[in-house]
C-alpha cells in the first residue's frame, strides 16, 4: 500500500482510487484498539529488550542503530541520540517522506547541531506497515515508554484519541518555553494548527492541508449559459445552475455531491460535512461536547442531498450508490459528462492532472474552473461565513517519554522551518502548512494557489475523537437513505437513533 507525503494530505481516504493506494479507517476507542497492547506491554516489561528498541509493525528501514535515545539535553558535549520514526519506507510506502527523512532532515540536522557544538545523532525508524498495525504500534510504544522522539504522519483523526490516552501531550509540555516562542507558528495558517490541536493547546504540527472545492466544466456551463467565472452565493444557487445544465445539456449529469456508504469517508468529507457548516455548525462542538443529531441543521443537508437525488435529475443517485461510484464520477467529470463535482484538490492534483493523473484532462487548465463552497444562505455558515470548507490533514509529535526534549524540540522545529518544508516538496509539490513556502512553490498551480489562499482561511476541520469514524459512518447511511428514497426526516430520526448508541444521549444537540 503506497502512501505518499504528506500521508494525510488526503482526507478523502475512502471509496476513491489514488496513486498513494489508502485503505479505509476501521478503529473504534482506543480502550479498544489497543486492549492488546497491555497485555503486551506487561509482557515486554519482562523482556530483556529495551522499550525503545522494538521497531514498528512491519520496519523495514532503520538507517543506523536503533538504541533507545540517550544523553541530556543540559549536558553540554554530551552525546546525544534522537530518533524519527514515520510509517514510510525508501523505494515503498510513503518514499518520498522517507527520502526527504533520511537525505536531507538527518544530515542537515546533524550539521546545525554540530555546529552549536552539541554531538547528536539521529536514526529513522521506518515502517511499511498497514495503517492500523502502525496505530497500533505506537500505542505499544508510547505505553511502554519507548518509541521514538519525533512521530512523523499521525493522522489528525488520532490526535484526540491520543490525548485522552495521555499517549501524547501538548507541545509545550514537552519541548517546553520554546515551542511557544517558535517563529514558525506565524506561517501556519489557524486551521492547520487547530488540525494537530485538541481542546484548545497544539499536540504537533502540522505537515499540510486539503481542501475542498466546486469544480465545474467551462464548456458546460458555457452551454447551459453560465459564466466561465461561476461563484455560486447559495445552495439555490447551485440548485439554479444545475436545472439550466439539465435544460441545455440532457446528455450531462448536472450536479454530484458524495452521498452513501459506498463512498465512506469521501461521503463525509467531500459532501455531508462541508454542507453541514454550510448551515452554521460542525458536526461536533468542542464547547459544548456534543454532536449534531437529528437537528435542523442535519435535515437542511439531507433535504438538500434530496433535492439533488430525490426525482428531479440534477444527480445521478446511482453513481452513489455503486461499490465503484467514486471512480464513476471522476471518469465522467474528466470526459465532461458531469458538470459540478464537489470534491478535494486531490481531484485536481491526482485525478484529471493531464500529466500522469488517474483520469488525466487534457484541457484541465483551461476548461476546470472551481469555486468556494457557499454557505446554505449568504452569512449562514459557521461563524458567521458566507462561503465554507473542510480540510484535513496530519502531522508530527514528540514523544513525551524523550531523553532529550529540548533537542527533540528543536528537530521537530527544523523538520517544519522554511527551508526543510521546501526541501520536502522539491519532487512533488502539494500545500505544505507553511504560507511563505506554498507561495513560492504553490505559483505555478492556480488550484492549489486558490485553496492555499481563498479557502484555508474559512476552512473546518473534523473533531479528532475516536468515536468519530463511527458517526461519519452513521452520516453516510442518513445520506445513503435518501438518495434510496427515505425521507429527509426519517433519515434524520434513524441517524439520532443510532448516534445515540454511539455517544448516548447526553452529548448529543437536538432540536432548535
Amino acid at each position: 500500500m503506497m502512501r505518499r507525503f504528506a500521508p494525510m494530505e488526503d482526507l478523502d481516504r475512502t471509496g476513491r482510487r489514488t496513486t498513494s493506494g489508502l485503505k479505509p479507517r476501521s478503529h473504534g476507542r482506543l480502550g479498544v484498539l489497543f486492549a492488546a497492547v497491555v497485555l503486551i506491554a506487561a509482557a515486554c516489561s519482562t523482556s530483556s529488550t529495551s522499550p525503545s528498541s522494538s521497531g514498528a509493525v512491519g520496519a523495514s528501514a532503520t538507517t543506523t542503530s536503533s538504541a533507545a535515545p540517550s544523553g541530556s539535553s543540559a549536558v553540554g558535549g554530551a552525546p546525544i541520540a534522537l530518533k524519527i520514526s514515520a510509517n514510510a519506507v525508501v523505494g515503498g510506502k510513503n518514499d518520498l517522506a522517507a527520502e526527504w527523512i533520511t537525505t536531507y532532515v538527518i544530515p542537515t540536522f546533524q550539521q546545525m547541531m554540530a555546529a552549536q557544538g552539541k554531538n547528536v545523532t539521529v536514526t529513522f525508524a521506518g515502517s511499511g506497515a498497514a495503517d492500523e498495525d502502525y496505530k497500533t504500534q505506537l500505542g505499544l510504544d508510547f505505553t511502554t515508554g519507548g518509541g521514538a522522539d519525533v512521530i512523523v504522519g499521525l493522522d489528525d483523526i488520532w490526535v484526540g484519541e491520543f490525548a485522552e490516552a495521555g499517549y501524547i501531550k501538548p507541545l509545550n509540555q514537552v519541548g517546553g518555553a520554546a515551542v511557544d516562542s517558535w517563529d514558525g507558528w506565524s506561517q501556519i495558517s489557524q486551521a492547520a494548527q487547530d488540525d494537530m490541536s485538541y481542546n484548545g493547546q497544539r499536540f504537533g504540527i502540522a505537515s499540510g492541508l486539503d481542501g475542498r472545492v466546486l469544480y465545474f466544466n467551462k464548456d458546460v456551463m458555457a452551454a447551459a449559459g453560465l459564466p466561465a467565472d461561476w461563484q455560486p452565493k447559495s445552495w439555490a444557487d447551485i440548485i439554479t445552475a444545475a436545472q439550466a445544465i439539465k435544460a441545455k445539456e440532457p446528455g450531462v449529469t448536472p450536479l454530484q455531491i458524495n452521498a452513501g456508504t459506498a463512498m465512506g469517508e469521501a461521503t463525509t468529507a467531500q459532501g455531508f460535512l462541508p454542507l453541514l457548516v454550510g448551515t452554521g455548525v460542525n458536526i461536533y462542538d468542542a464547547t459544548t461536547k456534543k454532536w449534531q443529531g437529528n437537528t435542523p441543521q442535519i435535515q437542511n443537508v439531507l433535504k438538500f442531498y434530496q433535492q439533488i437525488y430525490g426525482g428531479s435529475g440534477l444527480g445521478d443517485p446511482q453513481i452513489q450508490l455503486a461499490a465503484k461510484g467514486r471512480d464513476q464520477s471522476f471518469l465522467e467529470f474528466s470526459q465532461k459528462k458531469i458538470g459540478i463535482l464537489l470534491e478535494g484538490d486531490y481531484l485536481w492534483r491526482s485525478v484529471i492532472n493531464p500529466k500522469g493523473g488517474i483520469d488525466p484532462e487534457a484541457d484541465r487548465d483551461t476548461n476546470i474552473g472551481y469555486s468556494l463552497i457557499p454557505a446554505m444562505t449568504p452569512g449562514s455558515g459557521i461563524k458567521g461565513q458566507d462561503f465554507v470548507s473542510i480540510s484535513g490533514g496530519g502531522g508530527s509529535v514528540l514523544n513525551p517519554n524523550t531523553k532529550a526534549p529540548a533537542e527533540a524540540w528543536a528537530l521537530l522545529a527544523f523538520m517544519s522551518s522554511k527551508d526543510a518544508v521546501t526541501a520536502s516538496v522539491s519532487k512533488q509539490v502539494r500545500i505544505t502548512m507553511r504560507t511563505d513556502v506554498n507561495a513560492a512553490t504553490l505559483a505555478q498551480d492556480p488550484l492549489l494557489t486558490f485553496v492555499s489562499t481563498k479557502v484555508f482561511p474559512i476552512t473546518a476541520v473534523r473533531p479528532g475523537l475516536a468515536v468519530y469514524d463511527q458517526v461519519s459512518q452513521a452520516l453516510q447511511l442518513a445520506s445513503q437513505e435518501v438518495v434510496a428514497g427515505k425521507s429527509p426526516a426519517d433519515a434524520a430520526t434513524d441517524y439520532q437513533n443510532a448516534l445515540t448508541k454511539l455517544v448516548g444521549a447526553d452529548h448529543i444537540a437536538s432540536g432548535g
